[in-house]
């Protein structure tokens, strides 16, 4: 049986500070990142979660680095913020769910991000396995919880909402518990709001707890200077048409005095909270995982952020008048930018790319890990 404790809904923050971005595929030395003044500066701003992966590079060692920094420490004490990781992806074509290398998977982390428990662990990009693989990784991440207390929550992410709708649905038939999350990515955004459209109320009945959505910008699709291109080059899936369309649309966005990011941004964010209340987070506010590559990006979205929890209805906390009608207008003034974006976008609005594509083959051959690494994993 599962350990008691809270339903995510009611203790994960609403707004979750992404570190893929500490990765070659958004930048070109992650190292050369100022990671720990960001984490610090997030955490002085209010930011009570992190999500990373053992896939986004080197992005667990810097996020528990900065986790680590001594005055970090005392001032944020690890019980003031949730630490959230994945399993299962090793490379772009490399996927492992076997119970062997989830424990090990496990360990690592635990000792990447400096920490005695994991509050949230997400089986990674669920649709390059199949669904048994699934299940069976699920299964071992809560005996692992039922068994160490090492992790909290369990959740699974991925690309295709169909997808991710018939998985939390055979988990619950399955094992008779639902999901505690699932994060959906790219997928209620600007361009595309299937998530909503497709998977919000499946979800719900499924059971899951809290359904998170990242990249609000489509993993930097929606930006005025194009998809981002770091260390490993351009590796977005976005076709060329849908390319062409967002930079009509990011045009339109400057001829009306505004940046196509921004308004992504502030449109995403907003109405992400309000449509996924019913699976939100604290608060009953939608939870959407943002990610940042410096200071000036923390700032600005921090600003967007707080702008939209002056206008939400039922808020507990004291706002100034003026500052909620400014952002009840700025809202208002975003969604008509928004409709006419959409007529720009044309049949590419609510385009998703195949994931995964056409030639995809796992080139992992043999399942698990080392004999070593198993006697290290043991211990879970």
């Amino acid at each position: 049986m599962p350990p008691t404790q809270p339903p995510l809904s009611t203790i994960l923050p609403p707004l979750i500070c992404g570190s893929a971005t500490f990765n070659t595929q958004f930048n070109v030395d992650p190292y050369e990142l100022p990671t720990n003044r960001i984490i610090a500066r997030a955490l002085d701003l209010g930011i009570r979660a992190f999500d990373t992966s053992p896939y986004y590079g080197p992005s667990e060692e810097l996020l528990g680095q900065a986790l680590s920094v001594p005055d970090v420490r005392e001032r944020h004490p690890r019980g003031s913020y949730f630490v959230i990781t994945k399993c299962g992806r090793i490379g772009m074509s490399e996927f492992d769910y076997s119970p062997e290398w989830i424990r090990y998977s496990i360990q690592r982390s635990l000792e990447r991000l400096h920490t005695h428990y994991l509050d949230v662990v997400y089986c990674h990009d669920v649709e390059f396995v199949t669904p048994s693989e699934v299940l069976i990784a699920v299964q071992e991440l809560r005996r692992i919880r039922d068994t160490s207390g090492t992790i909290k929550y369990v959740g699974i992410s991925g690309y295709p909402v169909p997808l991710l709708c018939e998985l939390a649905q055979l988990v619950l038939k399955e094992t008779g518990e639902p999901l505690d999350v699932v994060q959906s990515y790219a997928n209620f955004t600007l361009q595309n709001t299937i998530l909503q459209t497709l998977g919000l109320e499946r979800l719900r009945m499924a059971g899951v707890s809290v359904v998170t959505n990242a990249s609000v910008l489509g993993m930097g699709l929606l930006r005025s200077q194009g998809v981002p291109i770091g260390g490993d080059g351009d590796w977005h899936p976005a076709p060329r048409e849908l390319r062409e369309a967002v930079m009509e649309a990011a045009n339109y966005a400057e001829d009306e005095g505004e940046r196509l990011e921004v308004v992504a941004l502030r449109w995403g964010l907003e109405t992400w909270a309000r449509a996924g209340a019913a699976v939100g987070g604290l608060g009953a506010i939608g939870v959407s995982v943002i990610g940042v590559s410096n200071l000036r990006e923390l700032e600005e979205a921090m600003r967007v952020w707080n702008s939209v929890l002056d206008g939400l209805p039922g808020r507990d906390r004291t706002v100034d008048q003026r500052a909620r009608e400014w952002s009840v207008q700025r809202g208002k003034h975003v969604r008509d930018l928004v409709e006419n974006i959409w007529r720009v976008l044309g049949p590419w609005k609510d385009c998703a790319w195949a994931s995964p594509g056409k030639d995809y083959v796992n080139i992992r051959a043999t399942k698990g890990v080392a004999n070593a690494d198993l006697l290290k994993a043991s211990r879970l």
